[in-house]
């Protein structure tokens, strides 16, 4: 009987990206406990990505990881190496380095006006349960029905929910800072436009309202729905 055999398919996460403006560790442990105390169901064993572009000094890849790690999110590798130098190190450590295009210093990204031209909106009839990920690559996302707390829907676009919003909503996933979050009823873990984000202990103003938020000024902004 012949072997089950494995396969490798490529596929689409969300991953944060801690993006460090120095070495100083003891400082960046300090900042990521405190995220992780904002929200600990969320962020616990949540995997990082480490930007290192903006970092003139040198850097302990082994003493990075552990500061990370101990916070409680988990280091999966690091991105924006400027040298063969810094790779050799991380590859020394066993530490991934990943490439976006180049390892060059980020630039603003133009993000297209609107990822949904031409493309129909993915559409969910129904609860969307806790576990459960729906993502709607290039276009909007529209759930007919209520997010439960636990799940998340994800959309280089829009996001409307017609019922209660209490997972997490990410929209302009693919970097489109002009996307909306509209929603019946806000009681929401996490929402976020273009990685600008906000917890549910920010959202108590417009809680269990029907609201539309937007992204100007790079702050979420929310304005109920009448």
């Amino acid at each position: 009987m012949a072997e089950p055999e494995v396969e490798i398919k490529g596929t689409t996460f969300t991953i944060s990206v801690i993006h460090l403006i120095d070495n100083d560790l003891e400082h960046i442990k300090q900042v990521l406990e405190k995220k992780m105390a904002q929200a600990p169901k969320f962020f616990a064993t949540a995997p990082v990505i480490v930007n290192v572009s903006l970092v003139n000094e040198s850097l302990d890849f082994p003493a990075l990881r552990k500061a990370i790690n101990a916070t409680g999110f988990v280091m999966v590798g690091v991105t924006g190496t400027r040298d063969s130098a810094q790779k050799q190190l991380c590859h020394t450590a066993n530490i991934p380095v990943l490439i976006a295009g180049r390892d060059v210093e980020p630039k603003p990204i133009e993000a297209p006006q609107d990822v949904s031209i031409g493309q129909p909106p993915k559409v969910v009839r129904g609860q969307v349960r806790s576990g459960q990920q729906v993502y709607a690559k290039n276009c909007d996302l529209v759930v007919f029905g209520s997010v439960s707390n636990g799940a998340e829907i994800i959309a280089d676009g829009s996001i409307h929910v017609y019922g209660a919003l209490r997972g997490r909503a990410i929209a302009g996933a693919s970097g489109q800072s002009d996307c909306i979050i509209c929603c019946q009823s806000l009681q929401a873990e996490l929402v976020s436009i273009a990685g600008h984000y906000q917890l549910s202990e920010n959202l108590q103003p417009m809680w269990q309202q029907a609201c539309c938020i937007e992204l100007q000024e790079r702050q979420l902004t929310f304005a109920p729905l009448n």
